[in-house]
């Protein structure tokens, strides 16, 4: 039972706190309320799971919002704003947030290739930024129960593009397994045994 030596996360083809982004768009109550794909309350249950992972393992995260400053929206929900008390948030008037200077040149900043998104709605929020993330090069990692659409088949059609364009679709408990990976990383075995029980997902040892 020897465990080889953790990967370089430059090389790695598997996702690592170390070569990872973290990208949390329009989670706002307006958005949220519009919701059709999936039930709304497991959706917020959802992404705050994995906003809490991403924290367990220190992947950076880049806040957004969409019309905070003009009026015509509310923050971030208090559910994710509560987790990320002293978070920046990036707010935009451009429904495309790759398309805003602020977000843009925070993500590039981190210098990491591989981001995982996930924004509200799938057709929009999430798509836009995805697709060109992958025009200039990165991979990226929609979280498919932590994003919902107007409607199912709003959801599941974006997904199907972001994927032909080469996203690759991934899940919470996917990104926990991924992230830890060995048994003997035991500094962040507490974290993701509580993660994946908090979801209510069987952990069997």
């Amino acid at each position: 039972m020897t465990s080889l030596a953790p990967r370089d996360p430059q090389k790695d083809e598997l996702l690592s706190p170390d070569n990872s982004a973290f990208l949390l768009i329009d989670y706002q109550p307006t958005q949220i309320d519009s919701i059709n794909s999936m039930d709304r309350f497991q959706l917020i249950q959802n992404i705050s799971a994995v906003t809490k992972l991403m924290q367990a393992y220190k992947v950076p995260i880049v806040l957004s919002t969409v019309n905070v400053a003009t009026g015509r929206n509310k923050e971030t929900v208090p559910q994710l704003k509560n987790l990320l008390p002293d978070q920046k948030s990036y707010d935009r008037t451009s429904i495309n947030a790759w398309e805003d200077k602020e977000f843009n040149d925070a993500v590039k900043a981190l210098k990491r290739p591989n981001l995982i998104i996930a924004a509200l709605w799938t057709e929009a929020c999430l798509t836009f930024p995805t697709l060109d993330a992958i025009g200039e090069g990165y991979n990226v990692y929609p979280v498919v129960d932590a994003v919902g659409g107007t409607s199912v088949t709003a959801h599941e059609t974006a997904l199907r593009r972001v994927e032909q364009a080469g996203a690759h679709l991934t899940t919470f408990a996917q990104l926990a397994c991924e992230f830890q990976r060995d048994w003997n990383r035991t500094d962040t075995v507490p974290a993701f045994v509580k993660s994946l029980v908090d979801t209510g997902i069987f952990l069997s040892l």
